[in-house]
């Protein structure tokens, strides 16, 4: 019976969670990535995508994991991480995570040697996911299906925490398109994008798993959410939509720039 319940647990956080930033979220770090990638880069990663830019496919995936054909993609949006633990200490799931995703997919690509079909697959994945390896909640506890299950109150209407920064937030902080943040927020040195690109995927998971901790921390549940949040969590959501996309470029120039 526990077994059965635990299955049962898994598999509603694999159907809750498999949605990051919201639409919005993904459009921007993948815009903010192509307009950071190399010359070569760029034509090599248009040209896989059968000439569709980056962001055609930024959300591809959350659909995609819920079709028979990619189920097996569902957990590779998300690794849970319950409180006390780290990445390095909590239990991981054989089907894998976005951690293990994001290396493995960048590891192929480098590799090279697919054929066209494979590496598009894999690209149009590799996109969505450094996007959702930078959205806090994503590093939620496995206790409360990565935030699903705590309510909290944003502007008077019941909301969970994970909705909240899946979209919320984001919508609230700017009444931009993808493009003007990009444009208002991509204005880093070359020295600070290559600052923000540097480590592992492992490294850039930890860091948005330390902000999904100070979140969890300020937003218990029953919180009463208002303009006060958005202004302590705007600079938050700006600095992952930052760092995604450097990362992104960095992941994407290191695997097409030399071939």
């Amino acid at each position: 019976m526990k077994r059965r319940l635990l299955v049962l647990s898994l598999m509603l956080s694999a159907a809750l969670q498999s949605f990051g930033w919201g639409q919005k979220g993904h459009d921007v770090i993948a815009y903010i990535a192509e307009c950071n990638l190399a010359p070569e880069a760029y034509a090599k990663v248009v040209k896989a995508l059968g000439g569709h830019s980056l962001v055609y496919y930024s959300n591809w995936l959350d659909n995609a994991s819920h079709t028979p054909e990619y189920a097996y993609t569902k957990t590779w949006h998300y690794a849970n991480v319950d409180k006390g633990l780290t990445y390095a200490t909590m239990p991981k799931t054989k089907r894998g995570d976005v951690v293990t995703a994001v290396t493995d997919l960048s590891a192929k690509l480098k590799a090279g040697g697919l054929n066209a079909e494979t590496e598009e697959l894999y690209l149009k994945m590799l996109i969505h996911l450094v996007g959702d390896m930078h959205c806090p909640m994503h590093a939620g506890h496995l206790s409360d299906l990565g935030g699903n299950k705590v309510f909290v109150k944003y502007f008077g209407s019941k909301r969970k925490l994970h909705s909240v920064w899946d979209t919320a937030l984001v919508e609230s902080a700017h009444k931009w398109g993808y493009t003007e943040w990009q444009f208002q927020l991509d204005r880093l040195t070359d020295g600070e994008k290559v600052s923000a690109s540097e480590g592992t995927p492992t490294d850039w998971f930890n860091q948005t798993q330390e902000i999904c901790t100070e979140i969890y921390e300020s937003t218990p549940a029953k919180s009463d959410l208002s303009f006060d949040y958005i202004a302590k969590y705007t600079p938050v959501i700006e600095q992952q939509f930052l760092r995604g996309g450097y990362r992104l470029a960095r992941l994407l120039n290191d695997i097409y720039s030399d071939k």
